[in-house]
This record gives structure tokens, sequence and C-alpha cells, in this order.
């Protein structure tokens, strides 16, 4: 067996053991990129480490430290239920309203499921109060991360993006993060339509919580408890409404990231520490949690991915594997290929680290110039974390779990069809409408 082929299994059994044994994939690639370095590349120590991506390491860790102190001083939480305000309590549009507060929160840097763990649990809690389908409000808040997921400061983008300039082809930030902002709503709109949303329309919450205080006094005009439990339930606390001095800064402070990244070509997770720090000096006592809510693992596991990617590459992995996706002869069924492996894998593990071992090995592959980068690009990793509903991936598994009076297995049949539908036909849909036009 050929040291690249080896390399490849061992890539594959990664996966494998990720999925069924709950390990951690970026450390399974560390000790990978250390055996596979080692014994079949001749690598040492420096070798392997000079492949480690120290730049996204700094993106992944100044960004969810951000948006850990954000989280902590109830910014997002303000977010949430600012959202909600400006459509006035109408039901139909909440589940809009979700879509667009993940898509701000992971377009912003948020990790996709840090924003879906934070809005599904009050999404799902709406969904049961006012009669919205579990399936409807589910899919359109991790729809809605995705729809974001690749702006050039979130973290899906940085990590394609950084692989992009590091192998020095031709990329677009913004067409990346329109691909995957479009698609995802386009899937969104579908699913309003089809599961009842349209019926939602002329509905509000006042009107909703009048019927139940007359039902909970048994129609005598009184006021019982029903009226003071559905206020409670329905009305946010007063604290969650306020802009406190810290929310105020940390709303600077997203604005500040937004226009430092994308007008003065900042680097993301520079900025993005420097304005956490800053944050957790005037405020230590909303600040003093928030190193341990970085995402350590998604940092694990992206680093490591890339690492071991490196190490194929230096061995020559890289070259051969692309070299052989090309001799299929078409390079339109090798891009297909390639988007179908995306969305298959990734609806059972990892979108991150998906996207991290795929883009580079398709590196060879696009080199040839049969096809156009930018649009092979977008839809590899769109159909890599559009399929993210499955509730055998993180986002959701969220979902499942946040769902309230729902029968729970019957929920996850739902999700788990679904997300079969969406990893057979979105990778399709992707590549006749980025690969095949030659985008």
């Amino acid at each position: 067996m050929s040291a690249e082929l080896l390399s490849i299994l061992v890539l594959a059994v990664l996966f494998v053991v990720g999925t069924t044994r709950s390990v951690n994939m970026g450390a399974l690639a560390f000790a990978a990129a250390f055996g596979v370095g080692t014994l079949a590349a001749g690598l040492d120590a420096d070798g392997i480490f000079a492949g480690f991506p120290g730049d996204l390491f700094v993106v992944l860790v100044g960004v969810t430290y951000f948006f850990a102190i954000a989280r902590a001083n109830g910014t997002t939480d303000w977010l949430v239920h600012a959202g909600i305000r400006l459509v006035r309590g109408r039901i139909a549009l909440i589940p809009w309203v979700m879509f667009t507060v993940t898509g701000v929160l992971t377009a912003i840097g948020a990790v996709s499921p840090a924003a879906v763990a934070i809005v599904a649990p009050l999404a799902m809690g709406f969904a049961a109060r006012y009669g919205i389908k579990p399936l409807l409000m589910g899919a359109l808040v991790v729809h809605g991360a995705q729809a974001g997921g690749f702006s050039p400061i979130s973290i899906y983008g940085s990590t394609v993006n950084g692989i992009l300039e590091r192998e020095g082809l031709p990329g677009s930030p913004i067409a990346l993060f329109l691909a995957s902002l479009f698609a995802n709503l386009a899937i969104a709109a579908l699913l309003f339509v089809a599961l009842g949303g349209l019926r939602l329309r002329g509905r509000d919450l006042g009107d909703l919580d009048d019927e139940e205080a007359k039902e909970g006094d048994g129609g005598s005009g009184g006021t019982g408890g029903t009226v003071t439990g559905t206020r409670a339930r329905t009305t946010p606390d007063a604290d969650l409404l306020r802009l406190t001095p810290a929310r105020i800064a940390t709303l600077v402070g997203l604005v500040a990231l937004v226009v430092a990244v994308l007008i003065f070509d900042l680097d993301a997770g520079l900025t993005a520490i420097t304005l956490a720090v800053l944050l957790a000096v005037v405020w230590p006592e909303d600040s003093k949690a928030a190193v341990a809510h970085i995402t350590w693992p998604t940092v694990l596991l992206i680093c490591g991915m890339l690492t071991y990617v490196a190490v194929l590459q230096e061995m020559g992995t890289i070259d051969w594997a692309g070299e052989h996706v090309g001799s299929i002869g078409i390079p339109l069924l090798a891009a297909l290929l390639f988007c179908y492996i995306g969305a298959v894998v990734s609806a059972f593990a990892s979108s991150v680290g998906i996207i991290g071992a795929l883009i580079p090995l398709a590196v060879p592959f696009l080199e040839q110039g049969e096809i156009g980068v930018v649009g092979m690009v977008a839809a590899l990793s769109v159909s890599a974390t559009v399929v993210d509903v499955s509730p055998f991936s993180t986002n959701g598994a969220l979902v499942l779990a946040a769902a309230e009076d729902t029968d729970r297995e019957r929920f996850f049949r739902q999700l788990m069809l679904y997300g079969g539908a969406v990893t057979l036909l979105a990778p399709l849909v992707l590549w006749l409408a980025l690969v095949v036009p030659g985008l």
C-alpha cells in the first residue's frame, strides 16, 4: 500500500472513529499527523508543527472569546428580544426573526452550534407555545445559522478563505457568503410554505394570550393565574430589554469588528481578541468565565484537521488524490462527487472538519482550470453545511434537545427524513447552479 493511500485511509478512520466514539476529531488528527508524518513521511516535530494554522487559531479564539463575553453580559439575549419587538409580536414572523438572529450571530463570528444553542431553546419554546410546527422552527434556526455562516469574519468563512489564500487560489469571500445566504434563504422559504407558515398570518401574541386568559378563568371575565403565567412566559424580563453600559460597549465592539475587517482589512482574530480584552478589563465580572466558554473543541478540531492536511500536502497525498479524482475524465462529474462526499460525511460529522479536509484535497483538481474555483468552492462549502439539519449533526441535535411539548421520537424521524432529503438534493442543485455555469 502506498503512503498516499495509507494517509487517506487514516483520514477516513478519523471520521469513523470521531463519529462513532465521540472523540474530538482534531485530537485524533494531531495523533494521526504525528504517526503518519513520522512513519510514512519522515517528518520530524518541526516539520509537523510547520502545518499548524496559527492564523486560524487566533481567529477562532478571538471571535469566540468576544462572543462568550457578549453572551455573558446579556448582549445576545438583548439582540434576540430586540428582533421579536421589531415584528410587534406577529407569530408568522417569529420563525424569520429566529432565522435572522442566528444568521447575524454567525455572520459576526459566533460558531454555528453556539448560535443555535442560544436561539434554539427560545425558538422551540415559541413553537410549542404558539402552534408553530417544530420542524419549521428548528430548520429555520439551523438554516439561519448557516445563512450567515460564510461571512468574511465568520468561522466557516475565515477557514475557507484562509485555505484558498494559503493555496494561492482565487477566491471571492463575498460570493461565498452570498451563495450560502441565498441557498439557505431559498430552502427556508420553501419550508415556510410547505410546513404551514402562511397559515400563521393574521395571528399575534396578544390574541393568543387573550384566548388563553379566557380559557384559564372559565370565561368568567376574571383574572386568574393563567393570565399571570402566560404574561410571564411571553413578556421578557425587563433586565433583558435594558441596554446596560456593558451591552452598549459590546454592540459598539461588534460594529467595530465588522468595520475593521471589511473596510480596513484588519485581521479578524487579532481585532476580536483586542476588543474582547478591552471589555474584560472594563467589566471583569462579566468576563471571568468567558475564557472557559471559548469553543475549545472547535479550535482543537480545526487546528488538528488542518495540521493533518498539511502533513498530507507535505508528503504529496494532496496532489496524488487530486490527480486520481481528475483522472475520472469528466471534471463536472468529479466536482459533483466532491459535493456529495462533503454532504454525506458532514451529515454525520463536523462540517468544519469536512471543509478543512475536502477543500485542500480538491486543490489539485481546481488547479487544472477546467472547473471554476469560486463556484466549486462555494458549492462544496454550502453542500457540507446545509445538511446540518440532520439530527446526527451538532445543530440538529441541539434543536432536537430544545424541542418542548412534542413527541421527540417523531420529531427525530422528521429531522432525519428532512436531513436525508437535503443531503440527496442540495449538492445536485448547488452543482447545477454554481459549478455547471463555470462560475
